[in-house]
C-alpha cells in the first residue's frame, strides 16, 4: 500500500523540518571547509565557483553561505505555529505563552553575549550585536505579532516594514559620512545608528564601524521569520482543505514569486545581506521556501525518510553545535587522531582529511546526545 502524506499534529514534529534544519547547520558545522578543502583538489573555474559560495559576498551579492542566517530564523518561524498549537492542547494560557515568547527571545540574546566573549569580561569592547542576539529578537517580535494580530494584518505591517525600512536605507545617508552613498559600507544609516548608541561594541570597528547585525536592519529579519510563521500556518492546513502535494506545489510557486521580487528591486537597492535589504529578504526568502518546499515534498509527502537521520541529528541540536564549537577544540582532536595520516599526504589531501574529521567528530558528538536524548532547547 503507497504511504499516505502526513498530516500534522498540534503536537508533532515535522521531520522535514528537522531535516532541513540539520542542512542548513552543517555548513557552519565544519562542511563549508571541507568543500572548500575539496575544490583544492580540482583546481578550476567550476571549484573556484563553489569555494567561493562557501564564504559570505564582500558587500552587496547573494552567496550561498548568505543562506544559512536567514535560512534558519525562516526555519524558526515555521516552528513557532506547530509549538504553539502544542502549548494550547496543553492548555496553556496566553500569559505563559506570552512570557515564554519573550524569555526565548531574550535568552538567544544572552547566548549572543556569552558566543561573543561576555565570560572574558572584557566588557568595554563586548560584541553586543550576535547572530544569536538577531534570531532571538526578530523571531520573538514576529511571534508577539502572530499572536496578536490576524494574517491579512500581519500581511500589511511585513510589507509596511520592508517599503519603510527600504526608504530609509534609500534616502537617509550617515551624517558622520559625508559624500558616501547610503547604500555603502561607510555611508549607511544601519551603521550610524549602532555606532551613535555602541561605538565600541560593534563587529567592524576599522573606519567609522559597522555591525551587519545591528539594531535597524533587525527590523527586516522581522519579516524574514515572519515569513516562516505564514508557511508554518499555511502548511499546517487540514489536508481535507488541501493536500500535502498541493502545500508543497503552493510553497514552491511562492519561492518562485520572491524570486521574481528580488531580481525585480535588486538594480534599485542591490541584495545585501549585511543591510538586509528588502531585495535580500526576497532571495533569502526564496531560497528557505524553495528548500522547505523540497524537504517537505521528499518527507512528509513522499515519504522517503531513511537518508534524513544524518541531517535530523544535526537539526534537534541546532543551538548546541553552534555554541560547541566556541567551547570545544573540535580541530585538536581531529589532528590528534588523523594528523599524522595527513602529514603522509599532500597538504591538499591532508587538509581534506582534517576537514572531514572535524565535521565527523561535530556529528559524532551530536550522534551520542541524540542517543541519550540529551537536547539543547531555548
Amino acid at each position: 500500500m503507497k504511504p499516505q502524506p502526513s498530516q500534522p499534529g498540534p503536537s508533532k514534529r515535522l521531520l522535514s523540518l528537522d531535516a532541513l534544519r540539520g542542512f542548513d547547520m552543517l555548513f557552519i558545522m565544519g562542511f563549508a571547509g571541507l568543500v572548500t578543502a575539496l575544490c583544492k583538489l580540482w583546481p578550476g573555474s567550476l571549484s573556484d565557483w563553489i569555494s567561493a559560495q562557501m564564504g559570505h559576498a564582500d558587500w552587496n551579492g547573494f552567496f550561498h553561505h548568505d543562506t544559512i542566517f536567514p535560512l534558519f530564523l525562516f526555519i524558526a518561524g515555521i516552528s513557532f505555529p506547530f509549538s504553539l498549537a502544542k502549548q494550547r492542547s496543553l492548555g496553556h494560557s496566553s500569559r505563559k505563552i506570552w512570557a515564554k515568547v519573550v524569555r526565548r527571545g531574550v535568552t538567544l540574546v544572552v547566548l549572543g553575549f556569552v558566543y561573543n566573549g561576555l565570560f572574558d569580561l572584557n566588557l568595554g569592547t563586548l560584541r553586543l550585536p550576535s547572530v544569536l542576539g538577531r534570531i532571538g529578537l526578530a523571531w520573538m517580535f514576529a511571534a508577539m505579532l502572530y499572536l496578536a494580530c490576524g494574517v491579512r494584518t500581519r500581511i500589511v505591517i511585513a510589507a509596511a516594514l520592508l517599503v519603510a525600512y527600504g526608504l530609509v536605507l534609500q534616502f537617509v545617508p550617515a551624517p558622520d559620512a559625508a559624500g558616501a552613498g547610503p547604500l555603502t559600507f561607510e555611508g549607511n544609516i544601519v551603521g550610524y545608528v549602532d555606532r551613535s548608541i555602541m561605538p565600541a561594541h560593534l563587529y567592524y570597528t576599522r573606519g567609522l564601524g559597522f555591525d551587519p547585525e545591528g539594531l535597524l536592519s533587525t527590523l527586516p529579519a522581522i519579516v524574514t521569520a515572519m515569513l516562516g510563521m505564514f508557511t508554518g500556518e499555511f502548511v499546517r492546513r487540514p489536508e481535507e482543505q488541501i493536500s500535502a502535494g498541493r502545500k508543497a506545489a503552493y510553497m514552491a510557486l511562492g519561492a518562485i514569486v520572491l524570486l521574481v521580487l528580488a531580481l525585480v528591486v535588486d538594480p534599485f537597492q542591490p541584495i545585501n545581506k549585511k543591510l538586509w535589504t528588502p531585495a535580500f529578504v526576497f532571495a533569502a526568502g526564496a531560497y528557505s521556501l524553495g528548500m522547505f518546499a523540497l524537504f517537505y515534498y521528499l518527507i512528509d509527502v513522499l515519504q522517503w525518510r531513511r537518508w534524513t537521520f544524518f541531517f535530523q541529528v544535526i537539526g534537534v541540536n541546532s543551538i548546541t553545535i553552534y555554541l560547541a564549537q566556541k567551547f570545544i577544540r573540535f580541530n585538536y582532536t581531529a589532528n590528534f587522531f588523523l594528523g599524522g595520516l595527513a602529514e603522509k599526504c599532500s597538504p591538499e589531501v591532508g587538509a581534506v582529511i582534517l576537514s572531514a574529521g572535524y565535521v565527523a567528530l561535530c556529528w559524532l558528538l551530536l550522534w551520542f546526545l541524540h542517543r541519550q536524548k540529551i537536547y539543547l532547547k531555548v
